[in-house]
């Protein structure tokens, strides 16, 4: 991955982001997935309208892209943000976040919002 420097706001502004335990564990279970609302409900045992909340300012802070289907919206991590590499960095040093979706589905609560 390409090192980019990135302006020292935008850099300190995305950091308090993930200084929030909720956020950085959605930001962790969207690295290299794709997520709805309802299946950060099940995993994280939170209310809707609180996921959305956190969901709203990690899109908003470009970190996090949403695509409308059907009736679902589904989240992924913007790849394309000149945050992104310090996003990943941050991601390298916390527990890999994949395992609570596993488990999710292990248990036959991963929600196909199809």
């Amino acid at each position: 991955m390409e090192r980019t420097m990135v302006d020292i706001e935008r850099a300190a502004t995305t950091l308090k982001l993930l200084g929030d335990k909720t956020r950085l564990t959605i930001v962790g279970l969207l690295m290299g997935n794709e997520c709805c609302v309802c299946e950060f409900v099940e995993i994280l045992q939170m209310s809707q309208p609180a996921i959305s909340q956190h969901l709203r300012k990690l899109r908003d802070a470009g970190l996090v892209q949403e695509e409308r289907r059907g009736h679902w919206i589904f989240y992924k991590l913007n790849e394309n943000s000149e945050i992104f590499p310090l996003v990943v960095s941050v991601l390298e040093h916390i527990p890999d976040q994949k395992e609570k979706l596993e488990a999710l589905e292990k248990s036959g609560k991963r929600i196909q919002c199809d």
